[in-house]
């Protein structure tokens, strides 16, 4: 089972867009959208089936017993997130708490407890097709990413049966979500825009995997918003050995597509053309050929 990772050093390069595309061509049966903080491939994958639905608990937070709290204020002034208020009472902020366990332990009447915090929920897709989508969405505020990719993909790969390919749309950057992404995966295609924050980000995301010794290859989307950066980007991959699979143009009607709730493969239109050769290229280099 080969797992093909799609990833981009920032956001707005149009990852998922590549994705999305590379699943259609693919017919791939098990896929996954590892964007937790802000999913949004399955805006272009349709579904055709009820989804399962898993609550995700992240660290436990910090909880206070209004029977046994005395407000003695010990608990506020040792919290170093300041997630404890005392309008009405002492509280917790959930969002503010880290779950340190700090106030468990210094509060005199033992009146707070940590307790097991839903941060997110994780959502499997069963489709008629007998297709396998895993995805989830993570709570605003929590801080457990990292650990909601990692039950994303382990989602995936128990399900995915006698699947021979994963597809996986990741998370910009080069943070938590990216490196747990990262883990286990056979290839990495990097998406890069030929802007100046875009070829910096791609380097970062190159040397991020580069240290995870995972296999990399970098395709250009929108190249021609600047054909010299477009350029640039090519002769760095040349200079460094890194597989370059090809370009992708900036094309209005891949935007009404994609606006549409389609991939830019389901449309006749230069971007969808273009992507073709690179998907070809992609797999060539997935499967060593």
């Amino acid at each position: 089972m080969k797992q093909l990772l799609i990833l981009s050093g920032k956001g707005g390069t149009g990852k998922t867009t590549i994705a999305g595309a590379f699943i259609k061509l693919s017919r791939v049966k098990a896929y996954a959208d590892c964007d937790v903080d802000a999913p949004n491939l399955h805006l272009i994958i349709k579904k055709t089936a009820d989804v399962i639905k898993t609550d995700y608990f992240g660290m436990p937070k910090a909880v206070i017993d209004p029977d046994l709290c005395r407000n003695c204020g010990v608990c506020k002034s040792n919290c170093r997130f300041d997630s404890i208020l005392s309008s009405h009472g002492y509280t917790i902020d959930q969002n503010l708490c880290e779950g340190c366990g700090v106030c468990v332990e210094l509060c005199p009447t033992r009146a707070i407890s940590l307790v097991p915090y839903k941060a997110g929920e994780l959502l499997l897709y069963q489709n008629n097709d007998g297709s396998i989508f895993s995805t989830a969405t993570l709570k605003m505020g929590s801080g457990t990413t990292g650990k909601l990719v990692t039950e994303v993909k382990k989602k995936l790969i128990s399900s995915a049966g006698k699947a021979d390919l994963l597809i996986i749309d990741g998370s910009p950057g080069i943070g938590c979500p990216v490196i747990a992404s990262l883990s286990g995966v056979d290839m990495v295609l990097i998406v890069a825009e030929p802007t100046l924050s875009g070829m910096s980000d791609m380097e970062r995301i190159l040397e991020t995997a580069y240290k995870f010794k995972v296999k990399t290859a970098v395709c250009i989307n929108k190249y021609n918003i600047n054909i010299k950066n477009a350029e640039s980007i090519i002769a760095y991959c040349q200079k460094n050995h890194i597989p370059y699979v090809g370009k992708i143009p900036f094309d209005k009607r891949a935007v009404e597509a994609m606006n549409s709730g389609l991939t830019i493969v389901d449309v006749q239109c230069n971007a969808g053309d273009a992507l073709q050769p690179v998907y070809a290229k992609t797999m060539a280099q997935l499967y060593g050929n």
